[in-house]
């Protein structure tokens, strides 16, 4: 590709270039020279897995490698111990140095389901921020003022709703900037709710009189509620380490608008082939065949081919053609009659009988297939005997009395 193809490519799903110009020279003296550009992503691991909504960086990053550039993903085991302040209205605790690890554990081994192995540097900010002395924080924060600390959204929030924040949480930015000077980066990559962080690395580096770093924003990615930030607490995401039957039912219960922006952000497709797609769809082309399309897209980028397939199918036969799922595991219960919202329970599928009852009353409980309709109905359940247990559209159980 030429330079200004490149940039084209890059910019896909992105929101901010700090600056194009500058990614433009860069682009072109690293082309004459032969060199690659330094590009940095870092992720704190504050929860034990990656979902799909971090993969929109993770994309931008694996966009540079396919160009040949040396990409870095930077795990921020030491900022991890902060607590990144971005978009927080309260105070985050700090985690261990344990947990940090656990959770660095299983980021190391996922990412690599995008990135190449052999050309990725893998690194941690603990390698040069635990050699900090009390002298070097004193010399870091002497290279930017209060003021320009505070003029971080969420911090003016916070003062303006006179809440408390933190001087743990000061520091955060200044340690980010920082490892934008220790691995002397080129281009640092981050979700739009980095960018003050971002903007920091770029500061520090002239003041450490390195050329400033490009900065690369992404959109943050919608959860399958179509409102919030895809979040694990949330409970509104798609895991990547997920099985693919129960990814692929995550993303056909998307809405057919938020469909579109799941192309754009967390496929390879260009936006060429996406309008051509929403083409088809004006010309009377069934929807669902295209979100089928994404679902496959999505589960081959994580599992592989063969499971997309396997996982339309499975789909296709508990959904389409109501058919129960060939394996469904057997749950050993006690042999005796049982008031159906006491089995739900047992059977795990629901963890309160109060959460039971509601499931039941709104017709999302079938007994063998057929809807049941009293949560106080009795079930008799004799030892050696089996039902199939279904609680919405996802859950099975095969129960036995033992």
């Amino acid at each position: 590709m030429t330079i200004d193809e490149q940039i084209e490519f890059l910019k896909k799903g992105t929101v901010d270039v700090i600056r194009e110009e500058d990614l433009k020279a860069k682009l072109e003296r690293s082309a004459k020279a032969g060199k690659p550009l330094r590009v940095k992503l870092g992720l704190d691991p504050t929860a034990p897995d990656i979902h799909v909504g971090h993969t929109v960086v993770i994309r931008k990053l694996k966009a540079f490698q396919d160009l040949g550039h040396t990409v870095i993903f930077l795990i921020g085991d030491f900022t991890g111990m902060i607590g990144d302040p971005s978009g927080k209205n309260v105070t985050r605790p700090p985690l261990s140095r344990e947990e940090v690890n656990a959770n660095a554990e299983t980021y190391k081994r996922q990412m690599f389901k995008l990135l190449d192995p052999e050309r990725t540097e893998l690194r941690f900010n603990g390698e040069w921020m635990d050699k900090f002395t009390s002298a070097d924080f004193i010399k870091l924060c002497a290279k930017t003022t209060v003021k320009q600390i505070l003029e971080r959204d969420d911090f003016t929030k916070r003062l303006n709703e006179e809440k408390p924040i933190s001087l743990h949480e000061l520091l955060y930015p200044l340690v980010q900037g920082y490892d934008s000077v220790a691995l002397d980066a080129d281009i640092e990559l981050g979700g739009t709710d980095q960018k003050f962080n971002l903007l920091m690395g770029r500061n520090l580096q002239r003041e450490f009189d390195q050329e400033p770093q490009v900065v690369i924003t992404t959109p943050l990615l919608e959860g399958l509620d179509g409102v919030n930030k895809m979040s694990k607490s949330l409970n509104n995401y798609i895991g990547i380490d997920e099985p693919p039957n129960e990814m692929f039912g995550k993303v056909m219960s998307i809405s057919d608008e938020l469909m579109w922006r799941y192309y754009d952000l967390v496929t390879d497709l260009t936006p060429s082939e996406i309008s051509n797609l929403k083409s088809q769809i004006a010309n009377g082309e069934n929807q669902r065949d295209t979100k089928v399309t994404l679902a496959k897209l999505i589960i081959k980028d994580f599992h592989s081919e063969a499971d997309a397939t396997a996982a339309e199918e499975e789909f296709n036969r508990r959904f389409v053609k109501k058919e129960i799922p060939d394996e469904i595991e057997e749950v050993l219960v006690a042999a005796q009659t049982y008031r159906l919202a006491d089995l739900v329970v047992a059977s795990g599928l629901v963890a309160t009988k109060g959460e039971a009852r509601r499931l039941i009353e709104q017709g999302g409980v079938k007994l063998n297939g057929e809807k049941a309709t009293s949560a106080a109905a009795e079930v008799d359940l004799a030892n050696g005997n089996s039902l199939v247990l279904q609680v919405g559209k996802l859950k099975f159980a095969k129960l036995t009395g033992n």
